[in-house]
């Protein structure tokens, strides 16, 4: 080979493969999610569905492996007034090329499939799409069908490295699941509402059981009319909840033990962390309990072991009793540190730290007087760990408009105590903000006690967040030439130039896009 081959070679090398496009919706090169060849995406590759008046009534599976330098990306575009693309499931179609089993599960689901060909999914990126109603009848590969109750909005049966974010998921028996073959997933800057199923016990806004989940700056509203389901119900090993709103449902957290034991021999199946959320009870909604921790399988031996629970906001509008937290067994321990617990009664009395069982420590934290321990019989302990306060006014901004921010005179800034060591891997610099956003938190000591302290000055992105748009991003459409240029979009050249191009025309060396024709 010559010199100047090789020199050329060299520099078609970085061009040799260019990641595809391929864009639905009206005057785009689609008009249907089943145009889309979902069964052969390749990494890098982003589809991207474009908002329309009208809902795509369509399902599909995701079962292709991207990389973490190249994911596969699905991404909404937002219409001119905000608007994202809505796809129901109710009377869907399926594209009849992609053959997979479980569609009766879900409207998209990722995971399991012999066409495409069965794989572990991986380094998927799903956003900005609203996905609702997996309720009624579809067709499929068995022609009519219909879901059943405990249909998603999104279900993922296996998968590792997935992020679905700038979602909402609504109006369907759970509006997330994730069963427990799935690994890594960030769940972020999303509105999960209304899901469930009347009556019924069984179904949640999420229900998921992954080795490695992180929840944050979403928007947990409250379930279905009637739907007597948890907001978030977690199996999970390694779970991180931060930076959330919460509202409603039969308890806000339901943390249970895994049936899995590979997730329950993981290290972080020990430990979980819970930190920087709103919490809000409302009047006569389902179980008095906030949250519950441990299991309910019965199996005492495989239920979750620490709680860590920190610099939270909660309060509960209920005028009855609430009681912060149950732990399932005497195995469980809970550390309690910096909340801030407001309950609607002008006496603290209507609150209840524990249930019976398990072991609480509360530190730092923020009652109104007259608080107890437990209205039943308490058979563990509960341990005053120093630094608690208690008050009738905490000094939010605005409660009654559920701005939970500290006033400039409220008795809650800089009270916090020192968290236990075993939180240190996990600094609380981030704050929610209304809704499905988060803004950093100026780092002062000693630290204001609740989800907010005073806001530094903002970012670009949020912890954890991979390489995507940031915080709330698309509002406004984004123009052609820029809209897959940063983050997860696309993955090809590394330069561009005359000589470039006029190289890949006459070699032809580009990746073809069949949906072009190319």
């Amino acid at each position: 080979m010559n010199l100047s081959r090789a020199a050329l070679l060299v520099l078609l090398q970085p061009l040799a493969v260019q990641a595809a496009e391929y864009r639905v919706g009206p005057d785009q090169q689609y008009t249907r999610l089943g145009d889309v060849p979902w069964e052969s995406l390749e990494p890098g590759d982003t589809v991207f569905v474009h908002a329309r008046p009208t809902p795509y009534a369509e399902k599909w599976v995701l079962g292709r492996r991207g990389t973490a330098a190249a994911p596969i990306t699905v991404r909404g575009v937002k219409d001119a007034q905000g608007n994202l693309p809505v796809i129901v499931g109710e009377n869907a179609t399926t594209r009849s090329q992609l053959n997979y089993w479980g569609e009766e599960r879900g409207i998209l689901k990722i995971g399991g499939s012999n066409q495409p060909a069965d794989t572990m999914p991986a380094h998927l990126v799903v956003e900005n799409l609203h996905l609702r109603r997996a309720r009624g009848a579809f067709t499929g590969r068995n022609g009519a069908s219909t879901y059943l109750d405990n249909a998603a909005a999104i279900f993922i049966e296996k998968g590792e490295h997935i992020t679905i974010r700038g979602c909402v998921l609504e109006d369907s028996g759970n509006g997330l699941f994730i069963a427990n073959q799935a690994s890594n997933v960030t769940v972020e800057h999303s509105h999960i509402l209304g899901n469930g199923n009347t009556g019924s016990i069984l179904e949640h806004n999420a229900y998921t059981e992954a080795l490695g989940i992180t929840y944050q700056f979403n928007r947990f509203g409250p379930l279905c009319s009637g739907c007597l389901g948890n907001n978030l119900k977690d199996r999970s090993a390694g779970s991180l909840i931060r930076y959330n709103w919460i509202e409603g449902g039969n308890r806000q957290l339901d943390l249970v033990d895994s049936s899995s034991g590979t997730l329950r021999a993981a290290p972080s199946y020990a430990r979980t962390f819970v930190y920087g959320n709103v919490l809000l009870e409302t009047e006569g909604a389902g179980n008095r309990q906030i949250v519950h921790f441990g299991g309910d399988s019965g199996n005492t031996a495989n239920y979750r072991g620490t709680l860590y629970f920190f610099h939270n906001t909660v309060v509960s509008s209920r005028t009855d009793r609430t009681t912060l937290l149950r732990l399932s067994h005497q195995n469980q321990t809970a550390h309690v540190t910096n909340n801030v617990v407001l309950v609607a009664a002008a006496n603290g009395n209507t609150l209840s730290l524990t249930d019976e069982a398990g072991t609480l420590r509360h530190g730092g934290n923020w009652y109104k007087p007259g608080y107890v321990s437990t209205f039943g019989t308490l058979t563990g302990a509960v341990v005053d760990a120093g630094g608690n306060l208690t008050g009738t006014d905490p000094g939010f901004i605005n409660l009654a408009g559920q701005d939970f921010r500290l006033a400039a005179a409220s008795t809650l800034r800089s009270q916090a105590v020192e968290l236990p060591a075993e939180t240190n891997s996990e600094p609380v610099t981030w704050q929610y903000v209304k809704h499905t956003a988060g803004e950093p938190r100026a780092q002062v000591s000693p630290a204001h006690i609740g989800a907010y302290g005073d806001a530094s000055e903002p970012g670009t992105e949020t912890p954890d967040a991979g390489t995507g748009t940031p915080t709330d991003a698309g509002t406004t459409p984004q123009p052609d030439d820029t809209e897959s240029s940063g983050g997860c979009a696309a993955a090809g050249a590394s330069f561009a130039g005359p000589l470039a191009f006029a190289i890949l025309g006459i070699l032809g060396r580009r990746r073809r896009n069949p949906a072009r024709g190319q």
